[in-house]
């Protein structure tokens, strides 16, 4: 499934497409225990009982601390802004590059969701 999704011709974001969820499923699918549950007119991502991650308006967004954020900001990331006036400081939007490697994808969301890595997917 790599490739499905391109970079806009600016600011580097992915191009919207309805099977975005479709697309964030399969690249989870070595994620143990991964549900998606409608959210607010996108989806929150589970596993088991952690919540840590949101998917909105095509965009995939990860829970983050004082200690992983810093690895979003690296990478140009910005906070999850659902609308003009709420920001989300803790949770950050997932990297093209890392969207695209299911094996760092998965490493970062277990991350999120307050697991240890398996394997390496380092953000530095």
């Amino acid at each position: 499934m790599r490739g499905r999704f391109s970079r806009g011709h600016c600011s580097g974001r992915l191009v919207r497409d309805p099977s975005f969820r479709d697309f964030v499923e399969d690249q989870l699918r070595d994620l143990a225990g991964l549900r998606m549950r409608p959210m607010f007119g996108g989806h929150g991502l589970y596993q088991g009982p952690a919540f840590f991650g949101i998917l909105f308006k095509g965009r995939l967004y990860f829970k983050t601390t004082p200690a992983t954020r810093p690895g979003f900001v690296a990478h140009g990331m910005r906070p999850f802004r659902p609308n003009a006036r709420q920001t989300l400081r803790t949770y950050y939007e997932v990297p093209v590059a890392v969207l695209e490697d299911p094996e760092q994808l998965a490493a970062w969301a277990r991350e999120a969701a307050g697991r240890p890595r398996a394997t390496g997917g380092s953000r530095r």
